[in-house]
């Protein structure tokens, strides 16, 4: 279970650092948002709550399907984490470009 808490903490630290790096790159306009979800919103100053409150709702939702079953939230876990760190690695490295 300790290995299924950490990766909780660190998808939603992963994904509140995503969204406050896109809303960076767009407000600078460097980058786009390239969730079709959030697309209408990127720009709107409620962005990042959204954004954060859809992170907190998705790791308490796996946090209580990890008791039923525990194997299927650390996979799903493990490949959400490893999503996110590629996107934000590749919205860091958008951010070096530009100032390049």
């Amino acid at each position: 279970m300790k290995r299924i808490e950490y990766l909780l903490c660190s998808l939603l630290a992963l994904v509140v650092a995503d969204g406050i790096i896109s809303q960076f790159l767009i407000e600078e306009g460097l980058g786009r948002e390239g969730n079709p979800l959030l697309k209408t919103i990127a720009t709107n100053s409620d962005f990042l709550i959204i954004k954060m409150c859809g992170a907190v709702m998705s790791v308490i939702i796996l946090w209580n399907m990890a008791k039923r079953n525990p194997k299927l939230v650390l996979i799903s876990s493990t490949i959400f984490v490893l999503v996110y760190t590629v996107i934000l690695f590749w919205n860091i490295s958008i951010y070096i470009m530009s100032i390049v």
